[in-house]
């Protein structure tokens, strides 16, 4: 395994894994047994950077999440699991109330929200402090500086280690960030976004977000990493939910365009070139480039992480990562 630093406070940043595990689905469609199992073979790789939300996964039975966090809690005491293993969590858009979405009916970003969620995920996990925590989705219904003071009570407290964002608008995790550092309160260090080799269309909604936008790391969030070498970003759903190598699974619509042909092409040749799976090139791709990403991937099975864990070691060479980036 390989190791990166997030985070730039020496009392709250952590190393960790280059290869971030999702566990969206655990506790719900992968049952307890596969999750314990993923879980282990992750520790043993020296895995170390699980990624979880407080209402994953709400939608498979229509009630309001939880499910994730407490199967990773009954794995953490079943396994005498410490600091060792870095999970992050997020909260804001667990549903208010069964049969409702996080969208119209989340639970938001207000200071009380916030206070209840940690509170909540803590318990859960088995945790006396969250070592990382995000706001998962916008909440414009509430001031910024509410947002940010209630983030920054938690650090201050000893309750969250590393704060981070997901899905907001750059310009205003930029203005969260200076709000903080006015005030004197730890901020964003961590963004996740959803960021693959193909590029999608930013102006197309996706099934999450009105404004495309939001969701997909786009190239005013690369510009924003360029800028801001102490930040990271986590780049959720890398493997397009296996549309790369999945007949049945198909690109979502977004992906839909000139460009992605030829990037899919490039992509075959590395692959073929390296005799690894084009899932594992993305991953090799991210993981090896110039700006700080971790590739965070859920894995169904054991075998399906040994996929994802051997593209840690795979290096391309400097005119393969030219070809990958060139490509449109």
């Amino acid at each position: 395994m390989k190791y990166r630093t997030i985070g730039t406070d020496p009392r709250t940043r952590r190393e960790v894994s280059v290869l971030a595990l999702g566990a969206m689905l655990f506790g719900t469609l992968t049952d307890e047994k596969t999750s314990f199992a993923v879980l282990d073979r992750y520790v043993e790789a020296g895995g170390t950077f699980i990624d979880t939300s407080d209402n994953y996964a709400y939608w498979v039975d229509g009630g309001l999440g939880g499910q994730s966090e407490a199967l990773l809690g009954r794995w953490r005491k079943s396994r005498g699991i410490g600091d060792e293993i870095v999970i992050a969590t997020k909260l804001g858009a667990e549903p208010l109330a069964p049969g409702t979405g996080y969208v119209d009916n989340g639970e938001g970003l207000s200071a009380k929200a916030i206070r209840v969620a940690a509170d909540r995920s803590r318990e859960r996990l088995g945790v006396d402090r969250l070592d990382m925590l995000y706001a998962h989705i916008e909440d414009r219904s509430v001031a910024l500086e509410e947002t940010v003071g209630a983030f920054g009570e938690l650090v201050a407290e000893g309750a969250v280690g590393l704060l981070g964002a997901s899905n907001h608008a750059i310009w205003r995790v930029e203005r969260a960030r200076a709000l903080a550092a006015a005030a004197g309160l730890a901020g964003y260090e961590v963004l996740q976004y959803q960021h693959s080799h193909l590029r999608p269309r930013m102006d197309v909604p996706t099934d999450f977000f009105r404004d495309g936008s939001l969701g997909h790391a786009g190239a005013e969030l690369l510009s924003y990493l360029r800028a801001e070498p102490g930040l990271t970003l986590v780049a959720y759903s890398p493997l397009l939910a296996g549309a790369y190598v999945r007949e049945d699974k198909p690109l979502p619509p977004d992906y839909d365009h000139p460009g992605t042909p030829a990037r899919l092409a490039v992509l075959r040749e590395v692959a073929q070139e390296t005799g690894a799976s084009v899932n594992q090139v993305v991953l090799a791709w991210q993981i090896g480039g110039p700006l700080p990403v971790i590739p965070l991937a859920g894995a169904s099975s054991v075998a399906q992480l040994n996929e994802n864990l051997a593209a840690v070691d795979l290096e391309l060479t400097p005119e393969q990562r030219s070809r990958l980036d060139a490509a449109h």
